[in-house]
């Protein structure tokens, strides 16, 4: 289902667009979220240990940055992990507001035997679309993504 707002052609074809796009991505998330619902982790949960498990140790407020999260609910993902023993903080003696976010041996095993599958469901999920078409996707939402984040929109 589309707009119903009755606007220029142009307006109703982004709104069109836009809530295609919203709805796409809200279908997938929660397919993944099932799958990752019965490794006992959220999404969330399983990006932070993804980000860890990839890039290595790194502070909390860049690893909230890469995940385009809050630095509250990066605190509440990393209580939940942490709780769990599948990461670990390590305060800066200097500055204590520094922290620095570890995989614990637990949480690099969790994430080594749950990412395969996650990486897999992803593939068959993006399977609807050939490869040129994902990686035509890849590049519109690319620079759809840099032009709202630099406020390049044309104007209308």
């Amino acid at each position: 289902m589309g707009t119903h707002h009755r606007g220029a052609d142009d307006e109703v074809l982004a709104l069109n667009v836009y809530i295609k796009l919203a709805r796409a991505n809200d279908t997938l998330g929660r397919s993944l979220a099932r799958e990752l619902k019965a490794q006992g982790l959220s999404t969330s949960q399983l990006g932070l240990l993804e980000l860890l498990h990839h890039l290595g140790p790194m502070c909390q407020r860049a690893a909230a940055a890469k995940l385009l999260q809050s630095g509250g609910n990066v605190t509440t993902v990393v209580d939940n992990l942490e709780a769990r023993a599948l990461v670990r903080r390590e305060r800066n003696v200097d500055d204590r507001r520094f922290v620095t976010l570890h995989l614990t041996d637990q949480g690099r095993a969790l994430i080594e035997r749950v990412f395969p599958g996650h990486a897999h469901r992803i593939k068959r999920l993006m399977s609807a679309l050939t490869p040129e078409e994902q990686s035509t996707l890849s590049s519109l939402l690319r620079k759809l993504g840099r032009a709202a984040e630099s406020g390049e929109e044309a104007s209308g």
